[in-house]
């Protein structure tokens, strides 16, 4: 079982439309750390292991290079230096 902290649900909960324009899938921190937990959401410690993620994960990252691998959507920016991963 996966242990999220406030600062990850949080993140989460605020910028789900990012992966999910249409609808929200949680509205407040239980829901979100069970919508998490759910999908096997991941949370890194920097960029390249961000990189490592998609790379073990065989995700097609479209030339995306540097820092752009944080403009996916299934990427969190938590700020503080983690990011969350989250595969709709």
């Amino acid at each position: 079982m996966h242990e999220f902290d406030d600062a990850v649900l949080q993140c989460f909960l605020d910028n789900q439309g990012q992966l999910f324009p249409e609808e929200d899938v949680a509205s407040n921190l239980e829901e979100a750390e069970a919508f998490l937990e759910e999908c096997l959401a991941v949370v890194v410690n920097s960029i390249d292991e961000v990189w490592d993620y998609f790379e073990e994960a065989g995700v097609d990252v479209d030339g995306a290079r540097g820092d752009e691998i944080l403009e996916a959507n299934e990427v969190f920016d938590i700020g503080d230096g983690r990011y969350l991963i989250v595969e709709g």
